[in-house]
């Protein structure tokens, strides 16, 4: 393990001192979740925090928070997301969404309000003398939807002069104390698809009079995936996963339009730059034999996340400056998206899992209403980040 640098106690007092404080701030913005591009309220609550800390602040139009802090050429950079998800919040705590349909499913809660404590221990750093260059934090919007805020802020600025980036995500298969850490892919790519057939309805007892659109809508939900792993290398994990079905209304009429919506994700970014083509060829060889119309749409999302080798050994050390050398652990890649892949796309950097599961407690999952996090996971949050950026910044 490395010897500690000399911010690591001060970021712990700091940390320590507002631990009280960030819970708070986390609990509030939980019990007030707004959805992606409409973070107002959320945004409002980093810019008055991080502007009483001496940091400068800007809004960049559309959406986000950019603050920055220090003096000197290097610059790191920091992401938190912003945004919840249109879901029912299925807690009881007194702190559950009073906003109806709208839940912290994800933990963009705990994002926030880990990288407004960064913020505030890293005030104190720079105010010490001790930050030898200068971090950007970004509160990103829009992280839940495709193909996500990050492009925003990109296009803003955000990663000017970054040498690197450094984010973590809540993890609640992991027990809070611990950071899952992993050297190039973490994520999968994610891309959205709908299918919308068109045909003639008619009678269920005439289908031969029709173009039997619900048995062709059924052919794509089944075969798409089916051809898929044929056609694609099987190391690239290309999984077809519908989330929606809707077509006719009685059950006996053979409804005239029909739709099918889900995501393509895959954790290899050679198969993704391919995807979409071959699956546009496939749905309309799918759906020939019924003589049906398909209108698909397809949305490309985010690239996976691949870990920078040198991004990643830096936040290592960050963790460990934290939580002791075996405070981060192996995790593997999942395919689910995050647009932090985007930043990894331009500068050097890395992503973390946080584990936020209370030791011998339940484990629950993201993008349920039920999700619950270990608040401690808030702190360590905080300290690991500007541990991070120290580091590499020191480096």
């Amino acid at each position: 393990m490395p010897d500690p640098l000399p911010a690591t106690p001060v970021i712990a007092e700091v940390v320590d001192k507002y631990a009280d404080e960030l819970v708070a701030l986390r609990r509030d913005l939980h019990a007030h979740p707004e959805l992606s591009w409409a973070e107002e309220r959320t945004s409002q609550a980093v810019v008055t925090a991080l502007e009483e800390a001496g940091w400068a602040v800007t809004r960049p139009e559309g959406g986000g928070v950019l603050a920055e802090l220090g003096q000197g050429g290097r610059l790191v950079a920091l992401r938190a997301d912003l945004d919840a998800l249109p879901v029912d919040d299925l807690i009881s705590d007194p702190w559950r969404s009073t906003n109806p349909g709208v839940a912290h499913a994800c933990g963009h809660d705990v994002h926030t309000a880990g990288l407004v404590g960064a913020g505030l221990a890293l005030a104190e750093v720079a105010a010490r003398g001790m930050l030898p260059g200068r971090v950007r934090l970004l509160f990103q919007p829009a992280e839940e939807v495709m193909p996500g805020g990050a492009l925003h802020l990109i296009s803003a600025g955000a990663l000017e002069g970054v040498s690197h980036v450094f984010g973590l995500h809540c993890d609640p298969s992991l027990d809070v104390g611990r950071i899952g850490l992993r050297e190039g892919p973490l994520t999968g790519a994610a891309d959205a698809l709908t299918v919308r057939l068109i045909g003639k309805g008619g009678h269920t007892s005439r289908p031969h009079l029709t173009e039997d659109l619900t048995f062709a809508l059924g052919k794509v939900i089944t075969e798409l995936p089916a051809i898929l792993s044929r056609r694609l290398d099987p190391r690239a994990g290309v999984s077809v996963v519908w989330g929606m079905v809707r077509a006719g209304s009685a059950h006996n009429v053979i409804p005239h339009g029909g739709v099918v919506a889900g995501t393509v994700r895959m954790l290899d970014a050679v198969a993704w730059a391919d995807a979409e083509h071959l699956i546009r060829q496939l749905i309309s060889a799918i759906v020939a034999p019924y003589s049906v119309t398909a209108e698909v749409t397809y949305q490309r999302g985010v690239p996976p996340v691949v870990n920078h080798e040198e991004s990643t050994r830096l936040l290592g050390i960050g963790v460990e400056n934290v939580l002791g050398p075996h405070g981060h652990v192996s995790t593997a890649q999942s395919l689910g998206g995050e647009d932090f892949g985007w930043y990894l796309d331009s500068v050097s950097g890395a992503m973390a899992r946080l584990g936020t599961r209370t030791p011998g407690g339940p484990t629950y999952d993201l993008h349920q209403g039920n999700l619950r996090v270990d608040e401690g996971a808030t702190t360590i949050a905080a300290r690991v980040l500007a541990e991070a950026a120290v580091t590499a910044l020191n480096d």
